[in-house]
């Protein structure tokens, strides 16, 4: 996340040591180490250790470390992307949670929005309500929708719950008042109850993990964040733990969904915004790459191992929303907007009750993994097909550490090829032809269906498969631009170290936009200023190095949902001036406005920026000579063009400058860059390959 003002200084920090960057994913956790005296950045990956993330960090931090020579003692910065709270999720095995609420609202969690996920499908159900019946229980209190006490607490009534919860083994609580975003000392006083009767516990409360309206969102998301704050606090002791094992003093930042830094103390207190750690730190590095190399409009394309994540650029500055659904179950907090897929480079390949080639959503994972990997597996996977077509190298990956079985990945593809009475490589290229539609799709739904045109953006591609399929999936949507970073596999962990530290802050406000209540909105904005600052104090962050950057969702009187609208300029904007920048916002997404209608403010939000050192790019030397290809091989361009004797380059050999015609393909630790006939790639000054995809006849 990076503050916009021109007229800031970057932050002055020490010039030696190092920073260390990782990532945890499905399949591989990836690091990156950047020294700050010489600038030069170093990439690793290894497989997860899904059971326990710790196990994995620990050995790939000491690797690390020992492959380049780096004191521990010397690390400055340590970032790290986490999926713990979005597997705990998706796999149902956070603590087991119990759920304080207001008389009445019991089953408020199970009811929900009485809206099916898939209308005219009655096998798509929705998830099982996190907290069971037994353990969601009432308690006599009542405040208003203005913050006036209508029931006072009873407070004999939440000793009775803690009684009834400690018999029950619950291991976490979530408290959900009514109203309580507008005043919350209900739910303070009952978490200092609970405390006190549940040591050790874990409290957490709807007016701290969401102060704003919409009892149910609340109520979801605080849930959520109670049944996976025991578990995350697990994983974060046994991680610091290891950094400390090792001789690392420094204090881990997480990356959360919005793209920002925050200390340990803030994740145990909100875990569940690190739903879309590790993506959300991908989108945020993009950009900031993307500026550096003068693309400020991309569409970032991120392929791992389990998943594919979209996402849109829109003029340097990332979209974000505030609220989506993770398994099933609504979470609201601010996040980066990634539309995500279920393929990626283990994705499985199956034929379907109908007969049909399938590619998803199940993947072989870290373990088994892809057949070709040699760990046991004997599902075909895209990873699989593309060594078959010979656009992977069939020998070893991740720079010789991984071997590579390829008559394993034939025998593969054979499964799917033989019933349905096709070759190998017409079986292995239906394989990604099908993977990338589904890319495809998720492409316009971030861009097309949103009024943007994907043809004046470029595909930034990442990820260890996402360079793989870039230049192919470019053509199937008229993008004429792709852009492969340096070690474009490790690009999440590379993210972290170039994003800030930060956290939103919300208000639930419900005003007419008009000039009896703009003050109120100010003396609002005021409070979150004061309430931002103190994270900030707490966080280390020096008031030089601070940026606060004001929003108000606002919507028509009438109108259900609300869009968000810059108010940076609050004080000299008036009402009249927010009325108007919110119906030119209002056209811009729906198409239209509603003249004379009111405005009414819903939620006032506040963006705390704390700016940290970004790691800069090492640029390659420069020349034009064309180096020696590593090897040769042939790679299956598609049914036209057939087997093409394609040349295979070491990326570290290209310099700055230079200029290769398709096809050819660019080999590094961390992926694999294809480029196809008729295509042609260039090595920018920052070291980034530029794809010129030509447009289709």
């Amino acid at each position: 996340m990076r503050s916009s003002r021109p007229d800031e200084t970057a932050p002055t920090h020490s010039r030696t040591g190092f920073d260390i960057g990782f990532d945890v994913g499905g399949t591989f956790t990836d690091f990156v180490l950047q020294n700050r005296a010489t600038r030069r950045v170093h990439s690793f990956k290894l497989p997860s250790t899904l059971h326990d993330p710790s196990l994995a960090i620990e050995e790939g931090l000491s690797r690390l470390l020992a492959l380049h020579g780096a004191d521990a003692a010397g690390v400055v910065r340590l970032g790290h992307g986490t999926t713990v709270a979005t597997n705990l999720i998706i796999e149902r095995k956070g603590a087991r949670t119990g759920l304080l609420t207001t008389r009445g609202f019991r089953d408020a969690l199970e009811i929900g929005r009485q809206t099916r996920p898939h209308l005219y499908d009655h096998r798509v159900t929705r998830p099982p309500p996190l907290v069971p019946r037994a353990d969601r229980i009432e308690v006599a209190e009542r405040v208003g929708a203005d913050g006036g006490v209508i029931v006072p607490l009873d407070e004999a009534g939440v000793e009775e719950a803690a009684r009834r919860f400690a018999a029950a083994g619950v291991e976490a609580v979530a408290v959900c008042f009514l109203h309580s975003y507008r005043f919350p000392d209900h739910e303070r006083r009952a978490r200092a109850i609970l405390e006190r009767a549940l040591p050790g516990v874990y409290v957490s409360l709807s007016s701290d993990v969401l102060p704003e309206f919409r009892e149910y969102e609340r109520l979801s998301t605080t849930v959520l964040n109670a049944a996976v704050g025991p578990r995350m606090g697990g994983y974060l002791d046994r991680f610091l733990a290891s950094a400390r094992r090792l001789g690392i003093a420094a204090e881990p930042q997480t990356v959360h969904s919005n793209g920002g830094l925050m200390s340990p103390a803030a994740v145990r207190e909100r875990p569940v915004r690190t739903c879309l750690s590790g993506p959300a730190a991908g989108v945020i590095g993009s950009a900031e790459i993307g500026r550096l190399a003068g693309f400020p409009d991309l569409v970032t394309f991120d392929v791992g191992g389990t998943s594919t994540d979209v996402s849109l650029i829109d003029g340097g500055r990332p979209l974000f929303t505030s609220e989506r659904l993770v398994a099933g179950y609504p979470v609201k907090t601010p996040m980066v907007d990634i539309h995500v897929i279920g393929a990626g480079g283990g994705s499985i390949a199956r034929i379907d009750a109908a007969g049909a080639l399938k590619v998803g959503p199940d993947s072989a994972g870290a373990a088994p993994g892809p057949a070709a990997y040699g760990r046991g597996g004997t599902e075909p996977t895209i990873t699989d097909a593309n060594i078959c077509l010979g656009r992977l190298d069939p020998a070893a990956l991740l720079g010789g550490r991984l071997a590579v079985d390829a008559e394993a990945a034939r025998a593969a593809i054979r499964r799917v090829a033989e019933p349905l009475g096709l070759t190998l490589e017409a079986a292995a290229h239906g394989i990604l032809r099908i993977a990338n539609a589904a890319m495809g799709r998720a492409i316009r739904s971030i861009s097309t269906e949103r009024g943007h045109d994907a043809r004046r953006f470029a595909l930034f591609a990442y990820g260890g498969a996402g360079p793989l399929h870039a230049a192919e999936l470019a053509a199937d949507c008229g993008i004429r631009t792709v852009l492969v970073p340096p070690e474009p596999g490790t690009l999440c962990a590379r993210g972290i170290l170039l994003s800030d530290i930060g956290m939103d802050f919300v208000r639930s406000a419900m005003e007419r936009i008009d000039a009896d209540s703009w003050p109120t909105l100010g003396a609002l904005f005021a409070e979150l200023r004061e309430e931002a600052s103190g994270w900030l104090d707490r966080e280390g962050i020096a008031p030089a190095d601070r940026a606060f950057h004001r929003s108000i969702e606002a919507r028509y009187e009438g109108q259900n949902f609300e869009i968000p609208v810059p108010a940076d300029d609050l004080d000299s904007l008036g009402p009249e001036g927010f009325a108007e920048r919110f119906r030119a916002v209002h056209r811009r997404t729906h198409g239209y406005d509603v003249a004379g209608r009111a405005v009414e403010a819903v939620n006032l939000r506040l963006q705390a920026v704390g700016q940290v050192e970004k790691s800069a790019l090492s640029p390659p030397p420069s020349g034009t000579a064309v180096p020696t290809p590593r090897a040769r091989r042939p790679v299956y361009a598609g049914p036209s063009a057939g087997w093409v004797d394609t040349p295979v380059y070491d990326r570290a050999s290209l310099p700055a400058g230079l200029s290769l015609a398709g096809p050819c393909v660019v080999e590094e630790m961390s992926a694999t860059t294809l480029v196809l006939p008729g295509q042609s790639l260039r090595v920018d000054p920052l070291g980034i390959l530029v794809i010129a995809v030509p447009a289709a006849a």
